[in-house]
């Protein structure tokens, strides 16, 4: 067991590797590939409030919840964190920081004892280089889960517009109300 910047790095271990095989992103390795995979990651046990993800910062890690629930935020201008949502066993995050080399887009914080699967942009690019089929795999789901989270927050604009729009509505019925008296 090794401390790193605010993580305990832990041994992998039978239940770690079964944990392993419920996120969703390697549920459909081959016992092969996914013993591949948890040799190439890290597992990492975040305490109660400790940043996992600072956003702004520019780093290339992909984690996957083994146990515990995070909380997403962000920071709007003047300081002021707003909550995105909070994600849960077997749900992932950071994979932007894996595709792309931009800043953190949110903040991830452990809202209780969480243990993540760990993964680094160049370990897992040589995973998918050397294993094409395991990392196939890998990226159509990451794919389809971006996809789902882009869908999610697709509906979740057109809701806000759609209250907007009610706004307005009890806006303009308030002023007719008040025209009249």
């Amino acid at each position: 067991m090794a401390y790193t910047r605010g993580m305990t790095i832990l041994d992998s271990t039978p239940e770690t590797r079964a944990a392993v095989r419920e996120i969703m992103t390697f549920k459909y390795l081959s016992d092969k590939e996914l013993d591949l995979m948890v040799r190439v990651g890290k597992i990492a046990r975040f305490e109660r409030e400790e940043t996992i993800v600072h956003e702004g910062e520019l780093e290339h890690h992909f984690y996957g919840i083994l146990s515990g629930t995070v909380s997403v935020n962000v920071t709007e201008e003047g300081g002021k964190d707003v909550f995105i949502c909070n994600l849960g066993s077997g749900e992932v995050f950071g994979e932007s920081g894996f595709f792309l080399n931009i800043h953190r887009t949110a903040s991830v914080v452990a809202r209780d004892r969480v243990t993540v699967f760990r993964l680094e942009r160049p370990e897992l690019a040589s995973f998918i280089r050397t294993y094409p089929a395991a990392g196939n795999k890998i990226l159509l789901i990451t794919i389809y889960s971006l996809l789902r989270k882009l869908r999610a927050a697709n509906q979740e604009l057109a809701f806000e517009r759609k209250a907007d729009l009610e706004q307005d509505d009890i806006d303009d019925l308030v002023n007719d109300i008040l025209a009249e008296a």
